[in-house]
Protein backbone atom coordinates (compact mmCIF):
# COMPACT_ATOMS: atom_id res chain seq x y z
CA UNK A 1 0.00 0.00 0.00
CA UNK A 2 2.79 2.41 0.97
CA UNK A 3 4.70 1.45 -2.19
CA UNK A 4 1.59 2.02 -4.33
CA UNK A 5 1.01 5.41 -2.71
CA UNK A 6 4.64 6.35 -3.31
CA UNK A 7 4.30 5.42 -6.98
CA UNK A 8 1.11 7.50 -7.26
CA UNK A 9 2.75 10.53 -5.62
CA UNK A 10 5.78 10.19 -7.89
CA UNK A 11 3.64 9.91 -11.02
CA UNK A 12 1.65 13.03 -10.09
CA UNK A 13 4.84 14.94 -9.36
CA UNK A 14 6.29 14.07 -12.75
CA UNK A 15 3.12 14.72 -14.75
CA UNK A 16 3.54 17.78 -17.00
CA UNK A 17 1.87 20.80 -15.34
CA UNK A 18 -0.60 21.25 -18.21
CA UNK A 19 -1.88 17.72 -17.68
CA UNK A 20 -1.98 17.84 -13.89
CA UNK A 21 -4.76 20.40 -13.95
CA UNK A 22 -7.78 21.17 -16.05
CA UNK A 23 -6.63 22.54 -19.40
CA UNK A 24 -6.79 25.38 -20.15
CA UNK A 25 -6.32 26.81 -16.67
CA UNK A 26 -5.07 30.24 -17.77
CA UNK A 27 -5.20 32.52 -20.84
CA UNK A 28 -3.82 31.23 -24.12
CA UNK A 29 -1.74 33.16 -26.64
CA UNK A 30 -2.15 32.54 -30.36
CA UNK A 31 0.61 33.98 -32.56
CA UNK A 32 -0.57 34.72 -36.10
CA UNK A 33 1.77 34.64 -39.10
CA UNK A 34 0.13 37.63 -40.82
CA UNK A 35 -1.07 41.11 -40.02
CA UNK A 36 -4.62 41.73 -38.81
CA UNK A 37 -7.43 41.69 -41.34
CA UNK A 38 -6.62 38.71 -43.57
CA UNK A 39 -8.06 35.20 -43.60
CA UNK A 40 -5.23 33.78 -41.46
CA UNK A 41 -6.01 36.39 -38.81
CA UNK A 42 -9.75 35.77 -39.14
CA UNK A 43 -9.24 32.03 -38.59
CA UNK A 44 -7.22 32.72 -35.44
CA UNK A 45 -9.84 35.08 -34.02
CA UNK A 46 -12.72 32.69 -34.72
CA UNK A 47 -10.76 29.92 -32.99
CA UNK A 48 -9.93 32.16 -30.04
CA UNK A 49 -13.53 33.25 -29.55
CA UNK A 50 -14.68 29.64 -29.66
CA UNK A 51 -12.13 28.48 -27.08
CA UNK A 52 -13.11 31.33 -24.77
CA UNK A 53 -16.79 30.45 -25.12
CA UNK A 54 -16.10 26.79 -24.33
CA UNK A 55 -13.45 27.12 -21.60
CA UNK A 56 -13.98 30.58 -20.13
CA UNK A 57 -10.30 31.37 -20.66
CA UNK A 58 -9.27 34.46 -22.66
CA UNK A 59 -7.30 33.93 -25.86
CA UNK A 60 -4.85 36.68 -26.77
CA UNK A 61 -4.25 37.09 -30.50
CA UNK A 62 -0.76 38.37 -31.33
CA UNK A 63 -0.03 39.26 -34.96
CA UNK A 64 3.64 38.95 -35.91
CA UNK A 65 3.86 39.46 -39.69
CA UNK A 66 7.14 39.42 -41.55
CA UNK A 67 9.57 37.09 -43.33
CA UNK A 68 6.69 35.21 -44.97
CA UNK A 69 5.43 34.03 -41.61
CA UNK A 70 8.80 32.83 -40.32
CA UNK A 71 8.97 35.38 -37.50
CA UNK A 72 5.68 34.23 -36.00
CA UNK A 73 6.07 30.50 -36.43
CA UNK A 74 9.69 30.48 -35.28
CA UNK A 75 8.43 32.02 -32.03
CA UNK A 76 5.80 29.29 -31.74
CA UNK A 77 8.34 26.55 -32.43
CA UNK A 78 10.61 27.87 -29.67
CA UNK A 79 7.82 28.45 -27.12
CA UNK A 80 7.31 26.29 -24.03
CA UNK A 81 5.27 23.27 -25.21
CA UNK A 82 2.60 23.56 -22.52
CA UNK A 83 -0.38 24.36 -24.75
CA UNK A 84 -0.51 28.03 -23.83
CA UNK A 85 1.40 29.40 -26.82
CA UNK A 86 0.01 28.31 -30.17
CA UNK A 87 0.25 29.50 -33.74
CA UNK A 88 -2.09 29.97 -36.67
CA UNK A 89 -0.39 29.76 -40.05
CA UNK A 90 -1.23 29.09 -43.67
CA UNK A 91 -0.02 26.66 -46.33
CA UNK A 92 2.76 28.92 -47.55
CA UNK A 93 4.26 29.43 -44.10
CA UNK A 94 4.57 25.71 -43.41
CA UNK A 95 5.00 23.69 -46.62
CA UNK A 96 6.23 26.23 -49.17
CA UNK A 97 8.75 28.34 -47.25
CA UNK A 98 11.16 25.44 -46.57
CA UNK A 99 11.67 24.92 -50.32
CA UNK A 100 11.36 28.54 -51.38
CA UNK A 101 13.56 30.43 -48.94
CA UNK A 102 17.34 30.23 -48.86
CA UNK A 103 17.38 30.65 -45.08
CA UNK A 104 14.93 29.28 -42.52
CA UNK A 105 15.34 30.04 -38.79
CA UNK A 106 13.48 26.84 -37.92
CA UNK A 107 12.12 23.68 -39.57
CA UNK A 108 8.32 23.95 -39.91
CA UNK A 109 7.90 20.26 -40.66
CA UNK A 110 9.86 19.07 -37.63
CA UNK A 111 9.67 21.86 -35.05
CA UNK A 112 5.89 22.29 -35.12
CA UNK A 113 3.04 19.93 -34.38
CA UNK A 114 0.02 20.11 -36.73
CA UNK A 115 -3.10 20.39 -34.57
CA UNK A 116 -6.02 21.06 -36.92
CA UNK A 117 -7.05 22.96 -40.05
CA UNK A 118 -9.56 25.72 -39.29
CA UNK A 119 -10.56 26.25 -42.91
CA UNK A 120 -9.46 26.13 -46.52
CA UNK A 121 -9.72 28.56 -49.42
CA UNK A 122 -9.37 27.40 -53.04
CA UNK A 123 -7.81 29.40 -55.85
CA UNK A 124 -9.50 30.51 -59.07
CA UNK A 125 -8.01 31.68 -62.35
CA UNK A 126 -9.48 35.07 -63.27
CA UNK A 127 -8.99 37.39 -66.23
CA UNK A 128 -10.02 40.89 -67.18
CA UNK A 129 -13.57 40.50 -68.50
CA UNK A 130 -12.72 42.44 -71.68
CA UNK A 131 -10.35 39.73 -72.90
CA UNK A 132 -11.66 37.68 -75.86
CA UNK A 133 -11.74 34.43 -73.88
CA UNK A 134 -14.68 32.79 -72.14
CA UNK A 135 -13.14 29.40 -71.37
CA UNK A 136 -9.75 28.21 -70.15
CA UNK A 137 -9.04 26.68 -73.55
CA UNK A 138 -9.76 29.99 -75.26
CA UNK A 139 -7.46 31.85 -72.87
CA UNK A 140 -4.65 29.35 -73.43
CA UNK A 141 -5.05 29.73 -77.21
CA UNK A 142 -5.08 33.53 -76.82
CA UNK A 143 -1.90 33.47 -74.71
CA UNK A 144 -0.10 31.05 -77.02
CA UNK A 145 -0.87 33.27 -79.99
CA UNK A 146 0.92 36.12 -78.18
CA UNK A 147 3.96 34.59 -76.45
CA UNK A 148 5.68 36.91 -73.97
CA UNK A 149 2.92 39.51 -74.38
CA UNK A 150 0.21 38.26 -72.02
CA UNK A 151 1.05 39.22 -68.45
CA UNK A 152 0.20 37.64 -65.11
CA UNK A 153 -0.22 39.67 -61.92
CA UNK A 154 1.80 37.88 -59.26
CA UNK A 155 0.67 38.55 -55.69
CA UNK A 156 4.23 38.40 -54.39
CA UNK A 157 7.05 36.13 -55.54
CA UNK A 158 6.67 32.62 -54.16
CA UNK A 159 3.13 33.08 -52.87
CA UNK A 160 0.57 30.36 -53.50
CA UNK A 161 -1.10 32.29 -56.38
CA UNK A 162 2.31 33.01 -57.91
CA UNK A 163 3.36 29.36 -57.82
CA UNK A 164 -0.06 28.29 -59.13
CA UNK A 165 0.50 30.46 -62.20
CA UNK A 166 3.98 29.01 -62.73
CA UNK A 167 2.50 25.51 -62.54
CA UNK A 168 -0.27 26.36 -65.02
CA UNK A 169 2.26 27.94 -67.39
CA UNK A 170 4.42 24.82 -67.22
CA UNK A 171 1.57 22.40 -67.80
CA UNK A 172 -0.14 24.45 -70.52
CA UNK A 173 3.08 25.46 -72.28
CA UNK A 174 2.47 29.19 -71.82
CA UNK A 175 5.01 32.02 -71.85
CA UNK A 176 3.43 34.56 -69.54
CA UNK A 177 5.15 37.73 -68.41
CA UNK A 178 5.16 37.69 -64.61
CA UNK A 179 4.54 41.09 -63.04
CA UNK A 180 5.08 41.04 -59.24
CA UNK A 181 2.97 43.14 -56.88
CA UNK A 182 3.05 43.59 -53.12
CA UNK A 183 -0.02 41.54 -52.33
CA UNK A 184 -3.28 40.41 -53.89
CA UNK A 185 -5.14 43.74 -53.80
CA UNK A 186 -2.76 45.63 -56.14
CA UNK A 187 -2.45 42.55 -58.36
CA UNK A 188 -6.22 42.36 -58.81
CA UNK A 189 -6.39 46.14 -59.34
CA UNK A 190 -3.93 45.77 -62.21
CA UNK A 191 -6.10 43.09 -63.82
CA UNK A 192 -9.23 45.20 -63.35
CA UNK A 193 -7.47 48.16 -64.97
CA UNK A 194 -6.34 46.09 -67.93
CA UNK A 195 -2.64 46.66 -67.26
CA UNK A 196 -2.26 42.92 -66.63
CA UNK A 197 -4.49 40.23 -68.08
CA UNK A 198 -4.70 37.37 -65.60
CA UNK A 199 -4.11 36.27 -62.01
CA UNK A 200 -5.06 33.64 -59.44
CA UNK A 201 -7.23 34.66 -56.47
CA UNK A 202 -9.35 33.28 -53.69
CA UNK A 203 -12.87 34.66 -53.94
CA UNK A 204 -13.19 36.52 -50.62
CA UNK A 205 -13.17 40.26 -51.38
CA UNK A 206 -13.10 39.67 -55.14
CA UNK A 207 -16.51 38.07 -55.60
CA UNK A 208 -18.10 41.49 -56.06
CA UNK A 209 -15.91 42.14 -59.12
CA UNK A 210 -17.14 38.85 -60.56
CA UNK A 211 -20.76 39.79 -59.89
CA UNK A 212 -20.20 43.17 -61.51
CA UNK A 213 -18.82 41.50 -64.63
CA UNK A 214 -15.37 43.06 -64.26
CA UNK A 215 -13.55 39.78 -63.63
CA UNK A 216 -14.21 36.53 -65.47
CA UNK A 217 -13.54 33.26 -63.66
CA UNK A 218 -12.16 30.61 -66.00
CA UNK A 219 -11.40 27.70 -63.69
CA UNK A 220 -11.51 26.49 -60.10
CA UNK A 221 -8.48 24.69 -58.66
CA UNK A 222 -10.79 22.40 -56.70
CA UNK A 223 -11.70 18.70 -56.89
CA UNK A 224 -15.31 19.63 -57.70
CA UNK A 225 -17.29 22.76 -58.52
CA UNK A 226 -17.98 25.10 -55.62
CA UNK A 227 -21.57 26.00 -54.67
CA UNK A 228 -21.00 29.76 -54.82
CA UNK A 229 -19.72 29.55 -58.44
CA UNK A 230 -21.56 26.51 -59.81
CA UNK A 231 -21.10 27.57 -63.44
CA UNK A 232 -17.29 27.61 -63.17
CA UNK A 233 -15.67 24.31 -64.21
CA UNK A 234 -12.68 22.86 -62.42
CA UNK A 235 -9.26 22.61 -64.03
CA UNK A 236 -9.70 18.83 -64.13
CA UNK A 237 -12.89 19.21 -66.16
CA UNK A 238 -10.87 21.23 -68.67
CA UNK A 239 -8.03 18.80 -69.15
CA UNK A 240 -5.74 19.53 -66.18
CA UNK A 241 -6.14 16.49 -63.97
CA UNK A 242 -4.95 16.95 -60.40
CA UNK A 243 -4.64 20.73 -60.67
CA UNK A 244 -6.00 21.39 -57.18
CA UNK A 245 -4.56 24.28 -55.22
CA UNK A 246 -5.97 25.69 -52.03
CA UNK A 247 -4.66 27.41 -48.94
CA UNK A 248 -5.40 26.04 -45.50
CA UNK A 249 -5.36 28.12 -42.34
CA UNK A 250 -4.47 25.97 -39.40
CA UNK A 251 -3.51 25.64 -35.75
CA UNK A 252 0.00 24.52 -34.77
CA UNK A 253 1.76 23.88 -31.47
CA UNK A 254 5.41 23.45 -30.42
CA UNK A 255 6.68 19.96 -31.27
CA UNK A 256 6.84 18.55 -27.72
CA UNK A 257 3.26 19.51 -26.77
CA UNK A 258 1.50 16.61 -25.03
CA UNK A 259 -0.89 14.52 -27.12
CA UNK A 260 -3.71 15.08 -24.62
CA UNK A 261 -3.48 18.83 -25.15
CA UNK A 262 -3.23 18.49 -28.92
CA UNK A 263 -6.31 16.27 -28.96
CA UNK A 264 -8.26 18.74 -26.83
CA UNK A 265 -7.29 21.64 -29.09
CA UNK A 266 -8.18 19.56 -32.13
CA UNK A 267 -11.56 18.91 -30.53
CA UNK A 268 -12.14 22.65 -30.15
CA UNK A 269 -11.43 23.18 -33.86
CA UNK A 270 -13.63 20.29 -35.00
CA UNK A 271 -16.42 21.58 -32.77
CA UNK A 272 -15.87 25.03 -34.25
CA UNK A 273 -16.51 23.65 -37.75
CA UNK A 274 -19.97 22.57 -36.59
CA UNK A 275 -20.81 25.88 -34.89
CA UNK A 276 -23.52 27.73 -36.85
CA UNK A 277 -22.28 31.25 -36.06
CA UNK A 278 -18.66 30.43 -36.88
CA UNK A 279 -19.75 28.65 -40.04
CA UNK A 280 -21.65 31.77 -41.10
CA UNK A 281 -18.57 33.98 -40.68
CA UNK A 282 -16.37 31.54 -42.58
CA UNK A 283 -18.92 31.19 -45.39
CA UNK A 284 -19.17 34.98 -45.72
CA UNK A 285 -15.43 34.96 -46.47
CA UNK A 286 -15.68 31.91 -48.79
CA UNK A 287 -13.70 29.78 -46.35
CA UNK A 288 -14.62 26.10 -46.25
CA UNK A 289 -14.54 24.59 -42.74
CA UNK A 290 -12.27 21.57 -42.38
CA UNK A 291 -12.79 18.65 -40.00
CA UNK A 292 -9.76 16.42 -39.41
CA UNK A 293 -8.10 14.64 -36.53
CA UNK A 294 -4.60 15.78 -35.64
CA UNK A 295 -3.19 12.63 -37.27
CA UNK A 296 -5.17 13.22 -40.47
CA UNK A 297 -4.00 16.81 -40.64
CA UNK A 298 -0.38 15.76 -40.07
CA UNK A 299 -0.73 13.39 -43.04
CA UNK A 300 -2.11 16.25 -45.16
CA UNK A 301 0.78 18.53 -44.19
CA UNK A 302 3.31 15.87 -45.20
CA UNK A 303 1.53 15.24 -48.52
CA UNK A 304 1.30 18.96 -49.26
CA UNK A 305 5.01 19.37 -48.50
CA UNK A 306 5.84 16.78 -51.16
CA UNK A 307 3.53 18.47 -53.68
CA UNK A 308 4.81 22.00 -53.08
CA UNK A 309 8.44 20.94 -53.05
CA UNK A 310 7.98 19.74 -56.63
CA UNK A 311 6.03 22.84 -57.70
CA UNK A 312 8.66 25.19 -56.26
CA UNK A 313 11.41 23.17 -57.93
CA UNK A 314 9.65 23.24 -61.30
CA UNK A 315 9.03 26.99 -60.99
CA UNK A 316 12.70 27.63 -60.22
CA UNK A 317 11.77 30.33 -57.71
CA UNK A 318 13.81 31.21 -54.62
CA UNK A 319 13.56 34.02 -52.07
CA UNK A 320 16.46 35.39 -50.03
Amino acid sequence: MIRALAILIFSCATTPPALAQSYPAKPLKVIVSTSAGGITDLAARIFGAHVTAKSGQPVVIENRPGASGNIAMDAVAKATPDGYTLGVANTGNIVINPYLMRYMPYDPLNDLLPVAPIGTVPLFLVINANLPAVTLAEFIAYAKAQPDKVSYASAGVGTTPDLAAHELSRRAGLKLVFVPFRGTAPAVAAVLGGDVQVTFVSMGPHMEFVRQGKLRVLAAATPMRVPYLPHVPTFAEQGFAGFEISTWFALFAPRATAKEIVDQLNGYVRDLARDADAHKVLAANFVDPAIMTAAEFADLVRADAVKWKQIVHDAGVTVD
